[in-house]
């Protein structure tokens, strides 16, 4: 079974069995190919319009290579993702060519990771966030300034920044700076790559709120990619957790954190940190090394590091099923499992 949508209505995207493979070359030239890396392996997962998906993982698990297939940064090996337009049609993103998605890029943009790396030193804020409405055909420079007046304002900075360079700015200025290239071409869905996890603890939280006023202001809908649960915890309506390019596990924010049914997620759960100094740290030690993409274990991707093991889980690999309604788990021990969340 694949994460489907519970109701009638067309997701605004839906992910189904996506596979992102890098291949792996070897020999002379590097002419033979030896293997691949599975970086995405049968992902599927869909968001609502209007609401906020966190895709978490450690490091590595794949998670910043699906949201870049979503924006066809990478050309995926196999599977759909299927969105729907503002006319009401649907596509096929995988399938379109580069002009095919040339009307599509304006309504799926994103917020990068690195508020330094991901601005140009020798653009002024002008350009920076005008230069997407330029290549969407706005041509009149007076028009642009408006706009980009008007985006800085919504970002909660003063429009006479405009002809400034980036290094006259924090790094939480420079993040809102981001967040308003993004929204320059008016997107419905916004992929955000870890967009605080650069910041400082005070100044996350001021980002983090601005991303759900805008959400609320201009019925966005966020892909928002994260590894501090804290976080996801305070932005995300779902959460979906992926572990060596599979998902293990799919809920609602306040499901999955209060009854976790995978063991990785209520590894993930017992490291949250409790704002409380005589409440001891729940962390589990997780047994070993997280197994490499290019040559993982079979059966349960997990099953090397997983406290709960059987041999079933050694051999054969679990089927991604619903559990509860809208509560997807891969693990054949889910049912039986009773794993400690945390407080909501």
């Amino acid at each position: 079974m694949t994460d489907t949508p519970s109701s009638q209505a067309t997701p605004l995207l839906d992910v189904k069995r996506l596979r992102k493979y890098f291949p792996i070359y070897s020999g002379d030239f590097r002419r033979k190919l030896v293997g691949n890396v599975r970086a995405v392996d049968d992902v599927s997962f869909f968001i609502n319009e209007g609401e906020t998906l966190g895709l978490v993982g450690e490091s590595g698990c794949g998670k910043t290579t699906a949201s870049r297939c979503v924006l066809r940064a990478y050309v995926p090996t196999s599977g759909e993702m299927l969105f729907r337009n503002a006319d009401g049609s649907v596509v096929d993103l995988s399938k379109l060519s580069r002009a095919g998605l040339r009307p599509i890029r304006s309504q799926i943009q994103m917020i990068f990771q690195d508020p330094y790396g991901s601005l140009n030193p020798r653009m002024t804020l002008f350009d920076i966030v005008g230069e997407p409405l330029l290549m969407n055909g706005m041509k009149d420079r007076k028009q642009r300034t408006e706009r980009v007046a008007e985006l800085l304002k919504m970002v909660g900075l003063r429009s006479e920044f405009m002809q400034r360079f980036p290094h006259a700015f924090s790094g939480g200025q420079r993040q809102r700076i981001g967040i308003a290239r993004a929204l320059a071409s008016s997107p419905r869905l916004v992929v955000a790559d870890e967009p605080v996890s650069a910041l400082d603890v005070s100044v996350q939280a001021q980002i983090l709120n601005l991303l759900l006023e805008l959400q609320n202001e201009l019925h966005l809908t966020y892909l928002f990619v994260a590894h501090n649960l804290s976080v996801v915890k305070h932005i995300c309506d779902r959460v979906t957790v992926m572990y060596v390019g599979k998902i293990v596990e799919t809920a609602e924010t306040q499901e999955l954190f209060r009854a976790p049914k995978h063991p990785y997620t209520a590894a993930l759960m017992s490291a949250v940190p409790v704002a409380d100094p005589r409440v001891k740290s729940g962390d589990v030690e997780l047994q070993g090394d997280v197994p490499s993409p290019a040559n993982p274990p079979s059966g349960c991707y997990f099953h090397p590091r997983c406290p709960f093991v059987v041999d079933r889980c050694k051999a054969d690999a679990p089927e991604y099923r619903e559990i509860a309604p809208g509560h997807f788990v891969s693990c054949h021990r889910a049912d039986e499992l009773e794993l400690a969340g945390v407080a909501m």
